[in-house]
């Protein structure tokens, strides 16, 4: 035996050793919840945290979804989440969920275990090139030794906390080597012993001070520009910033477009509609700065305006990093939350108002907007009705999950939120992959009932994550809008002879067979009335019963129809 070798026991025992102090190292940085796949060569990592004292676990079989569950999580707690996975293809499904969340700013770290490196590139089984997988979507990436007595265990936590303290997705790949089985022993262990006191605290193991960030200051001529005529957009905010966002522009007195995200309450509702009509973009072209808080804008024609319009300055607020700005405007962006944006910039006396409400014209066009919306309500519950009367389903101290395509558009454009109601969403990348894991993981992270709306193609492309739903923590339901394809396709310029085939692909199905195969509760509900009912009785099912899967079986082309001649109607002025 070689000098540093270590018998197949040892060896066995020193990885789980070595994966030990990987999960304690990520709780000393808030790691709470883990979420974990099942896999072979994952098991060091696995045992370690089913033995942690302090993490919450959570499982799924389907790598893809358990990522998106993951940034569920992430999105409801505000938490950084760990993901535990398998080598070889299982850590490649963790791409599109890493990939949102590099867009939206929630905190994952990847652990994908991985073959050692005498097994890569020739011909093992399950071995991939994994090191720099994730490529620019992971803000950061360890790639581990094998693990070893020679190297320091005071290595191994430090390293990790370099990488952990720029509060950024973090992909950490761990080779193990076989065996990977074997009995606990329990023999003095002086590797992890070195790590001392560290042990029976809390703190890191090296403690890295964060990057300077940009100082929130007020800016010198602020005092000018809140005399002048602004325009607020608000995008994806907290929850506890939007009403106050709100607040804020009533004072101003400057008009607020709020977005589906925006959590304001949507002042000025219907944007997507009214905005249609020339006289609005008469009224806004007045406008001296603009100011837009959070990125993610879901409204076509809140878009195009925000593209088009050349104001004196454009400001943006939002703490993630990146420009945030497609259209490339003149002005400022300040990284800092709304709020402490909001502490340095005070809104005026009343009695100093020189612009207050200055544009007036918009809210004619938003109950313009609103009786158009009426009119074309029938008694048929359709994507309209939905849209347009969402607010009345939600449950009371409870959340939202939108899914994406049509459905999150139709919200935006034709309903209108409560203030501070949580609202999420998967809107970096605007994916239809793991939308039911996402709500899965936002209804974990949270105490009160969620609502997930999600269209027919979404649930279909995430069908299996209904098997996170079978014990929930609180009530839920998901409500699937089943018009029997993408109907978002209708609304785009695609060609009309193929548009079916090869955009809308209508599946044919019926979601009352899903909801029995993962044991789910479910309902089929023909009017508004009834659909009440069902998320009523929804909303009185205790913690740990099954979720509710409503199914909305609405005429395929009806929203989309509906929805294109409200448009044309606020447009032809």
């Amino acid at each position: 035996m070689t000098k540093n070798a270590m018998p197949a026991a040892s060896s066995t025992e020193f990885n789980r050793r070595w994966a030990r102090v990987v999960l304690e190292t990520l709780t000393r940085h808030g790691v709470r919840h883990i979420c974990i796949a099942p896999g072979s060569r994952s098991t060091p990592l696995t045992l370690a945290a089913a033995g942690h004292p302090r993490l919450v676990r959570h499982t799924h079989f389907d790598e893809r979804g358990l990522g998106h569950l993951a940034l569920g999580l992430a999105k409801s707690t505000g938490q950084p989440v760990a993901v535990i996975v398998t080598s070889g293809t299982a850590a490649a499904n963790l791409y599109p969920a890493l990939i949102e969340a590099s867009l939206t700013g929630e905190r994952l770290i990847m652990l994908t275990a991985d073959r050692p490196p005498e097994l890569i590139d020739c011909g093992a089984n399950q071995a991939i090139r994994q090191p720099g997988l994730f490529a620019g979507f992971a803000g950061r990436s360890v790639n581990l030794p094998r693990p070893t007595p020679d190297i320091p265990a005071g290595w191994l936590a430090s390293t990790l906390d370099q990488a952990l303290s720029a509060r950024e997705t973090v992909h950490v790949n761990c080779p193990f080597a076989e065996p990977l089985y074997g009995p606990e022993e329990n023999d003095e262990d002086p590797w992890s012993s070195a790590l001392g006191e560290w042990w029976r605290d809390d703190r890191p193991w090296l403690s890295v001070p964060l990057p300077a960030q940009d100082q929130t200051l007020t800016e010198d001529d602020w005092e000018g520009w809140r005399r002048r005529k602004g325009v607020i957009i608000a995008g994806r905010i907290p929850a506890e910033e939007g009403g106050r966002l709100a607040a804020w522009a009533a004072e101003l007195g400057w008009p607020l477009i709020g977005d589906v995200l925006s959590q304001t309450g949507q002042p000025l509702p219907f944007a997507d509609l009214w905005l249609a009509d020339p006289a609005a973009g008469e009224c806004l072209q007045q406008a001296e700065l603009v100011i837009q808080f959070g990125g993610s804008l879901t409204g076509k024609r809140l878009l195009q305006w925000q593209a088009q319009c050349r104001p004196r300055e454009y400001w943006l607020v939002d703490p993630l990093p990146g420009r945030l700005d497609p259209a490339h405007h003149r002005g400022r962006r300040f990284h800092t939350p709304v709020g402490a944006w909001l502490d340095c910039h005070p809104s005026p006396a009343p009695s100093s108002r020189d612009n207050k409400n200055w544009a007036a014209p918009l809210e004619a066009l938003s109950r313009r907007a609103h009786r158009h919306i009426r009119a074309a309500m029938t008694e048929a519950l359709g994507e309209i009705q939905l849209a347009h009367r969402l607010a009345e389903l939600l449950p009371a101290g409870g959340r939202l999950f939108i899914g994406n395509s049509l459905a999150v558009r139709l919200v935006d454009a034709l309903g209108q939120l409560p203030a501070c109601y949580p609202v999420f969403g998967n809107r970096g990348a605007s994916g239809i992959d793991g939308l039911l894991s996402t709500a899965a993981g936002v209804l974990r992270g949270g105490d009160g009932p969620l609502l997930a709306v999600v269209g027919d193609l979404s649930a279909l492309y995430d069908l299996n994550a209904l098997a996170l739903f079978r014990h929930t923590t609180a009530p839920a339901a998901i409500l699937v809008v089943n018009n029997n394809g993408g109907q978002i396709f209708s609304l785009l310029p695609t060609p009309e002879a193929v548009r079916e085939h090869y955009y809308v692909m209508p599946q044919q199905v019926e979601f009352r067979h899903a909801a029995a195969l993962f044991g789910l509760n479910y309902a089929s509900p023909p009017d508004f009335s009834t659909l009440q009912s069902c998320l009523a009785d929804a909303w009185r099912q205790p913690a740990g019963s099954a979720a509710t899967l409503i199914e909305l079986a609405v005429p395929p082309h009806e929203g989309a129809d509906r929805f294109r001649s409200l448009v044309a109607g606020m447009a032809a002025v």
